[in-house]
């Protein structure tokens, strides 16, 4: 433990955030930045197109799983009818982007356009048969890597670690909105770089 970690346990000691879970706030962060960078390079993305030897890119992948939109990765329902705009939200892009970004991969035969079912004067997207081979194979390549990781891991970690990982994933939502003690430090943190300029902060960061 360093010397500026020990400072930083002792701030967070006013707040009322004991050492022990102030250690794991520790920890917890290392690994998430760490798992942050390699999902960043979205490494097993590329790993995928690489060694399935497929002509696209990453960001080209994503919009074909955004119409493909599989419940487990989007919610709703598997199936769902999907517009341009709707791209857009799933990715949280630019609609002019995924404008672009579908227009193109219907030009190579990736995507169509179809009428909706639901209302005739909307045009919707829909996976070609090439489309969907591309998807298939890439989540079939995905789960073939991550299930054979996890076939190392008992039922009962397995069991224990997904409800923990889901409850951890609405962190920021739930800490969204500190009070009592924290909410004072974050204000005597606000007040001691009010001095700062702009150009000093950025400089800073």
């Amino acid at each position: 433990m360093t010397d500026r970690d020990e400072i930083l346990k002792q701030k967070l000691a006013h707040a009322g955030v004991d050492a022990e879970h102030a250690q794991s706030a520790l920890d917890i962060d290392a690994i998430l930045q760490a798992w942050r960078r390699k999902v960043f390079k979205r490494e097993l993305g590329y790993r995928a197109l690489s060694e399935l030897d497929l002509p696209l890119d990453l960001p080209q992948l994503d919009v074909l799983m955004a119409v493909w939109a599989p419940a487990n990765e989007f919610g709703g329902e598997d199936g769902s009818e999907t517009m341009v705009s709707t791209v857009a939200q799933r990715l949280h892009i630019d609609p002019s982007r995924a404008s672009r970004m579908t227009s193109e991969l219907i030009t190579r035969g990736f995507l169509k356009r179809a009428v909706s079912q639901a209302d005739a004067r909307r045009t919707v997207l829909e996976l070609t048969d090439q489309g969907a081979r591309v998807v298939d194979a890439v989540r079939t390549y995905k789960f073939l890597v991550l299930g054979s990781y996890l076939q190392d891991w008992s039922a009962e970690e397995i069991a224990t670690f997904l409800p923990l990982l889901e409850r951890f994933s609405q962190w920021s939502e739930t800490a969204a909105c500190p009070g009592g003690l924290v909410t004072e430090e974050i204000n005597k943190l606000r007040g001691s770089l009010s001095d700062l300029s702009p150009d000093e902060a950025v400089k800073e960061g």
